[in-house]
């Protein structure tokens, strides 16, 4: 993992995020009990969410593990981004399930990103996306303010997205 462009590998796992970047934090709702868990930690850890929500996935495993890296790409054609990444840490537990991942050399973005299902006491399920960047390339630093608002953007849609997979009809 020393091809990561940041230096807190990490960071995302637990509060406060470092200093220096711009912070996201979104919790969304996915539904109640452990079958809408189940579903929910399933479609994170193997990428189906980032696959079903229109994001091109290439991962060098089938499930997120520490080490495994995966290319994310969003667009068509020329246009396409792509962000090299690895996963940095992953969970398990009984009521929490996701991973975070790491930045890459060649990413646009300097930073980390953590994907989480959590069961809460009240039963019910949340998404909480947790992540810190700043601009690695020209193209990020002229986008300026806009590439928080995409980021939030696309969180709300990946959010949906497992919201819909959860909870299949």
């Amino acid at each position: 993992m020393s091809d990561l462009n940041y230096p807190e590998r990490g960071g995302t796992r637990h509060a406060p995020l470092p200093a220096g970047y711009h912070h996201l934090h979104e919790e969304l709702p996915l539904g109640h009990g452990r079958a809408v868990l189940a579903a929910a930690g399933e479609a994170i850890s193997t990428f189906r969410m980032h696959r079903a929500a229109g994001t091109r996935i290439r991962a060098g495993a089938p499930r997120a593990a520490p080490g495994v890296d995966v290319e994310v790409s969003l667009g068509l054609g020329p246009l396409r981004l792509r962000a090299p990444c690895t996963v940095v840490w992953t969970v398990d537990e009984a009521d929490r399930v996701g991973f975070g991942y790491g930045a890459r050399e060649g990413h646009p973005e300097c930073g980390e990103e953590a994907f989480v299902a959590e069961l809460r006491g009240d039963g019910s399920v949340w998404f909480t996306v947790t992540a810190f960047s700043r601009p690695a390339r020209a193209l990020t630093r002229l986008a300026g303010p806009l590439v928080p608002v995409f980021q939030r953007q696309y969180v709300r849609h990946l959010g949906r997205t497992l919201r819909r997979l959860a909870n299949p009809r």
